[in-house]
């Protein structure tokens, strides 16, 4: 079975935490991060100044940020259908590093 292969082709900080998203089949979502910073490599985004760092990859097409934070392209733009249980997952590390 084949999968289409998503690819970010634009992103902008558009609020504290959240970015604007445009996808290469022109889908643009505008994603609030304010939920999902949790755990080690996460958490840190939680800094305005690291969250601004964001990033394209250019060979695999998503963002990244310079401490090595970055998602899936196809979680992105599918971000609905994700993003209560990435929330979630990043409670569970909070409560698991206290």
């Amino acid at each position: 079975m084949m999968h289409p292969i998503i690819r970010v082709v634009s992103v902008s900080v558009i609020g504290s935490n959240t970015l604007r998203i445009t996808f290469d089949d022109a889908l643009q979502r505008d994603i609030d991060f304010s939920p999902v910073p949790g755990g080690e490599l996460f958490r840190p985004l939680s800094d305005p100044a690291l969250f601004s760092q964001v990033r394209i990859d250019p060979e695999v097409h998503t963002i990244v940020w310079p401490n090595g934070a970055d998602f899936d392209p196809a979680t992105l733009h599918d971000w609905p259908v994700y993003c209560d249980a990435l929330a979630a997952r990043a409670r569970e590390w909070e409560r698991a590093a206290a």
